[in-house]
């Protein structure tokens, strides 16, 4: 009976492993083998092409001293991650609140702000840029109708209008997920809580702030991080929609890493393997210290309270 049961044991753990084989697969094909081969090439000067050559850290010193078009990539990537974490994650924690509430057709509204999460972003991307459109968008005819623009309006012609039609596209496609996250958050917050502090007099505004957000803390946590790192790697979007004009204006910094690699959208440039490796590098470097930043700060305010 022993062997026997080692013998199972065993035959349990190569199913368990072949279970894990298609995941371990794809983690090394498409995460540790891509981080090898960036290391192999960030030392060289290399176009993918021809005889590369050692360049030592001299494409490091060139992103961080003397590529401005890079660090412009990473001002308006900050500002999305920025504005998105102060306008998405209140609204979204506002809509899950409502939904939450036992009112009619709560189950309608929650299919409806989750649905943009299961489209393809290059879809999205493409169909705001017909509703933003200068001549036919349905945006600009819609304004136009109401009397707020007396004229079309070129949204995509300007750096400030171009990056806040992308932020608004990226809140309006990532925020119905954000919105489940923090209502499974809600339902698990005890109704007996909010009964004994009824009891105790206090008032609705009072609960939110002393009931609820602390219970939601861990939710909150998680998603504000997700929230942060995604838009640092925002990059699909931004490529359907103004492929980072006008004048390279409205790059971020995934986009800017991604042409030095494909060299499209660049005319008269080749492609750069090894400076776009260097750039990959810095670019996970900078996503490491503000994760490990943020779940330090957190942390430390978790013991506080």
């Amino acid at each position: 009976m022993l062997i026997k049961r080692k013998v199972d044991l065993g035959g349990s753990h190569v199913y368990e492993f072949f279970m894990l084989l298609p995941f371990l697969i794809g983690f090394l094909a498409f995460t540790i083998y891509p981080i090898l081969w960036a290391l192999r090439w960030v030392l060289f000067d290399y176009s993918g092409f021809g005889t590369p050559y050692f360049v030592g850290f001299d494409n490091f010193a060139r992103a961080i001293f003397r590529d401005t078009e890079f660090w412009r990539s990473m001002s308006n990537t900050f500002y999305l991650a920025f504005m998105k974490l102060i306008i998405e994650i209140p609204l979204a924690l506002v809509i899950a609140f409502l939904v939450n509430n036992k009112v009619k057709g709560s189950s309608f509204f929650r299919v409806v702000y989750f649905l943009p999460t299961v489209f393809s972003m290059a879809v999205i991307g493409l169909i705001f840029t017909i509703l933003f459109s200068a001549y036919n968008g349905i945006v600009n005819s819609a304004l136009v109708s109401a009397g707020i623009l007396k004229e079309n309006f070129n949204f995509f012609g300007q750096r400030w209008s171009a990056i806040n039609v992308i932020l608004f596209v990226s809140i309006w496609s990532t925020i119905g997920i954000n919105m489940i996250y923090l209502l499974m958050g809600l339902q698990n917050v005890p109704n007996e809580l909010y009964e004994c502090a009824t009891l105790d007099g206090a008032s609705a505004p009072r609960q939110f702030f002393s009931i609820t957000i602390p219970m939601l803390a861990p939710v909150l946590q998680m998603v504000i991080m997700l929230s942060v790192i995604g838009t640092m790697r925002i990059n699909d979007v931004v490529l359907v929609m103004t492929n980072g004009q006008p004048g390279g204006t409205t790059e971020v910094a995934m986009t800017h890493i991604l042409k030095m690699f494909f060299n499209f959208g660049a005319q008269g440039m080749r492609r750069q393997l090894g400076y776009g490796s260097a750039l990959a590098i810095i670019m996970g470097i900078i996503l490491a210290i503000m994760t490990i930043t943020y779940l330090k700060l957190s942390k430390r305010m978790k013991n506080v309270y």
